[in-house]
């Protein structure tokens, strides 16, 4: 016989619609009634106190963003509430009210919750965040070096000078020292603006250093980044992102899951009979899918089997842009097979 405290408790399902300062929090039973829809402060604390006492957890979903992920780990650390992160894309289509607002936001999860129609996106653990934040501010420093390169080289051309040919490439010692000379002929105010603009370069070259002397020392003891640093066309970088934003090779069932997630496969336009491609799919995270097609490039130079690709797929006329991205495509099919033991950790 139950005794009266099994009785009494009422299994239900959550919907937590976050923000920054506050998060909406849906709570219904599996009829889908709802038992309480309001806000709360975004801390554990006042989300477990939104609940009743015989309320009992079954499941949970928060739409992946910003600070989502951090909020479903100290839930499930804090008071084992089962979290699953929901991809806002595919939780977007599913809504079929045209309006919008928290209230209907936070239903709309935890009835999906209630259903088991989550689409669940993957948490990584908080290690693996931080990687990506690091990376991420790696690739906002080079992104600034660029502009500031992009704003030299454009005063240049607007006074029409030229460096000497004696001298080199561009971004060498030589061309540098020649750039913060008095022989360039640049004009008062054009040289105040060069000056300036090497100051900031040379700024952003530290925060370089020591951005990548953070990741180093982040992914010293990593297995991971140990065993694709291993593999030929996969340098520093390449080993970083493909860590941070992939995390696990093993939470993949295919090597076409993998492509797929880093956006490196064509999209397919077909409607009747006839088929065709539309070029690559519009997913995936930007950085790594740009860090892949540098090393693609690589490789076509680089490794015979894919330099053997690349000409075959150029001697049938493919574009260059196609041919990285083929390259790409199928080389991370084969990393997928090659990480396969990687240790379970992380």
């Amino acid at each position: 016989m139950q005794d009266a405290k099994s009785l009494e408790s009422v299994p239900v399902f959550l919907g937590l619609d976050y923000h920054t300062k506050f998060v909406q929090i849906c709570v219904m039973d599996a009829r889908g009634k709802v038992l309480r829809n309001c806000r709360r402060g975004n801390s554990v604390a006042e989300l477990a106190g939104a609940l009743e006492r015989q309320w009992v957890v079954r499941r949970a979903a928060v739409e992946s963003g910003c600070g989502a992920a951090n909020l479903a780990e100290d839930l499930a650390a804090e008071v084992g509430w089962q979290v699953t992160l929901a991809h806002p894309g595919y939780v977007n289509r599913m809504k079929h009210n045209p309006d919008k607002s928290d209230y209907s936001d936070s239903r709309m999860l935890a009835e999906l919750c209630r259903v088991g129609m989550i689409p669940p996106v993957w948490l990584p653990p908080a290690p693996i965040r931080d990687l990506r934040a690091l990376i991420r501010r790696r690739a906002d420093v080079v992104g600034r070096a660029k502009a500031v390169k992009c704003r030299i080289l454009a005063e240049l051309r607007q006074q029409r000078i030229v460096e000497p040919e004696e001298i080199g490439g561009r971004w060498t010692k030589a061309w540098l020292a020649w750039l913060a000379s008095d022989q360039t002929g640049l004009s008062e105010q054009g040289r105040f603006v060069i000056e300036t603009e090497l100051l900031e370069l040379g700024f952003l070259k530290q925060q370089l250093k020591a951005v990548e002397k953070r990741l180093r020392q982040a992914t010293r003891d990593d297995k991971v980044v140990q065993r694709l640093l291993t593999i030929k066309g996969v340098g520093e970088v390449t080993a970083w992102t493909m860590r941070a934003m992939i995390g696990r090779f093993d939470r993949f069932a295919t090597g076409k899951q993998l492509a797929r997630f880093c956006a490196i496969t064509p999209r397919n336009a077909s409607s009747g009979g006839r088929g065709g491609e539309a070029g690559l799919i519009k997913a995936g995270d930007p950085l790594l899918k740009s860090v892949l097609i540098e090393a693609a490039h690589r490789l076509k130079r680089n490794e015979p089997r894919w330099k053997a690709l690349a000409e075959r797929l150029l001697a049938r006329g493919k574009p260059k842009s196609v041919v990285a991205a083929a390259i790409a495509n199928r080389w991370v099919r084969s990393l997928f097979h090659q990480m396969q033991e990687e240790p379970a950790t992380n």
